[in-house]
């Protein structure tokens, strides 16, 4: 058996066609577009590069993106203000500040001062609190792809034992609760369980999210089992020269691919979808604070 790849990039290519069409009716409809602001602190060459994609991708689909570049020398206040000041302004639905910041600088903090009515990464305390209590709120974006991608694979969640190893914030306790709000029975692992590979084998999906490259091994994995592989680690690859590196998810990929009955590739996979997903809480964040109409979204045209 060869596990059937559950491609993330036509999966993101689906929804954005989709959000597409959903902000021309909006712009039609309203004369605006939805606007997301990017807070980008300092120069780390990979948080530039996740801005890049996401101004480029947020423009595709027809919404206004700004960035807002700041030095890393910025003082905890200074930035804290500028925050403040877009949660304040009535043109801006949605912020993100590209994590992680600078050292010094305490991202608990800045995250608090987003409005959570524009939180479209879902990480301030309000959103979590709504996401904790099933009330209608901002999801985070990668836990909210980890489950369109299983239930894309799989259909109906319901009963299905999923097990993700992680414990994160970000990551690991929401994508535990959006899975509990599918139906599924969920164990949330982490580097203390007890015979994690067996707890592992248990399940009928696994979402591994601790950031360790091809930790989990063919033999942690149930025949059949649906694997969503949310870890993105460099490697070296020799093979390419010296100095060069590659990019692994969490899970050992071509020895899964003999157990598996579905996996997400990395790149590929996960990556994608969320930054898909955090298009589409812009155009949520726009229409609920714009009193718009939601757009319909379920004429997606997913892959087969």
């Amino acid at each position: 058996m060869v596990a059937r790849m559950i491609d993330g990039k036509a999966m993101s290519a689906a929804l954005e066609q989709t959000l597409e069409h959903a902000v021309a009716n909006l712009v039609k409809a309203y004369d605006v577009a939805p606007c997301l602001y990017v807070v980008l602190v300092g120069e780390d060459p990979a948080s530039q590069v996740y801005v890049r994609n996401k101004t480029r991708r947020t423009l595709a689909v027809g919404m206004r993106s700004i960035e807002i570049k700041l030095p890393a020398t910025i003082s905890q206040s200074a930035l804290e203000d500028q925050v403040k000041a877009l949660s304040r302004d009535p043109d801006v639905d949605g912020i993100l500040v590209q994590l992680p910041l600078p050292a010094g600088l305490n991202s608990d903090a800045v995250i608090a001062c987003i409005d959570p009515a524009k939180d479209v990464d879902g990480l301030t305390e309000v959103s979590a609190g709504r996401l904790l209590l099933g009330r209608p709120g901002l999801r985070p974006c990668t836990p909210t792809g980890c489950v369109i991608l299983a239930k894309h694979s799989l259909g109906d969640l319901s009963g299905s034992h999923v097990v993700v190893i992680g414990r994160s914030i970000l990551v690991g306790k929401p994508a535990g609760l959006l899975f509990l709000a599918q139906d599924c029975t969920v164990t949330l692992a982490h580097s203390r369980t007890k015979n994690l590979a067996d707890v592992c084998k248990s399940a009928d999906i696994l979402v591994p999210a601790v950031g360790c490259p091809e930790m989990v091994k063919a033999s942690w994995i149930k025949p059949g089992a649906t694997v969503i592989d949310v870890g993105i680690n460099k490697v070296a690859d020799p093979r390419k020269g010296q100095g060069a590196a590659r990019l692994v998810g969490d899970v050992a990929y071509e020895e899964a691919l003999e157990v598996a009955g579905a996996i997400t590739p990395v790149p590929g996979g996960v990556g994608p979808m969320t930054i898909a997903c955090l298009l589409h809480n812009t155009v949520l964040a726009a229409c609920a604070r714009r009193g718009w109409a939601n757009p319909d979204l379920t004429a997606a045209k997913w892959p087969t």
